[in-house]
């Protein structure tokens, strides 16, 4: 369903990503950001996924600045490597590898961001920063604390579990406090990474919810 391909940058670099198509004409397009752990499997399987639902899915590999094609597992010494990656993240870069991906798909219809822990918090940047985008959508990122400040330019929804040990709910209350106008969902009992299905911490009655809510969303807000 999807295929490697490369991307260039506004700097000049040239970056990977993983590119997933639907099988009829696309109702437009979805950026896919990556956890801490690379365009690996699972971020693959969200692209074809998305793709599935009718949109040209991308995943930039936000790392390969740092190390390229980096993928990996779950297992707690992949979990301590990949954490080395965000020591201290350099965010302009990867919101200039994101800006190339929404670029990308750009001819194919109104273009979406979704993210995923450490891309949660790049979907909501880039719904901040980003041009070309019409929604964007965090799962648990947990910088975006640090973003509240700053005004979506478009349609943005959030989603938290009430138990991620990384992400206080007074963060959250904030978030919300600061920027009443995005769509903040927390699911009681759910941890850090309840999205994703290869992590101990996967939460199926909460992804349940809030991957249809995802879809309503993106539907609502990706028409041409």
């Amino acid at each position: 369903m999807g295929q490697d391909i490369k991307l260039k940058a506004s700097d000049g670099f040239e970056l990977g990503a993983y590119r997933a198509e639907p099988t009829s004409a696309p109702k437009g397009a979805v950026v896919v950001i990556q956890e801490i752990f690379g365009v690996n499997h699972h971020i693959r399987s969200v692209c074809d996924r998305l793709a599935r639902e009718g949109y040209v899915a991308i995943a930039p590999s936000i790392f390969d600045r740092i190390t390229p094609n980096f993928q990996s597992g779950y297992s707690p010494d992949e979990v301590a490597e990949a954490r080395k990656f965000v020591a201290n993240p350099d965010f302009a870069a990867m919101l200039r590898d994101s800006q190339a991906a929404i670029d990308a798909v750009k001819p194919v219809g109104p273009v979406g961001i979704i993210g995923f822990c450490l891309g949660g918090s790049i979907a909501y940047a880039a719904a901040t920063k980003l041009s070309g985008l019409s929604a964007a959508i965090g799962y648990y990122g947990g910088a975006i604390i640090r973003f509240a400040d700053d005004k979506p330019a478009v349609p943005t929804q959030l989603h938290f579990g009430e138990k991620d040990a990384g992400i206080p709910l007074s963060d959250v209350e904030t978030i919300k406090s600061k920027r009443p106008e995005v769509e903040v969902f927390i699911y009681p009992g759910a941890q850090h990474g309840f999205h994703c299905d290869e992590r101990a911490s996967y939460d199926r009655a909460s992804a349940d919810i809030a991957w249809p809510r995802s879809m309503e969303f993106f539907a609502k807000h990706l028409q041409k």
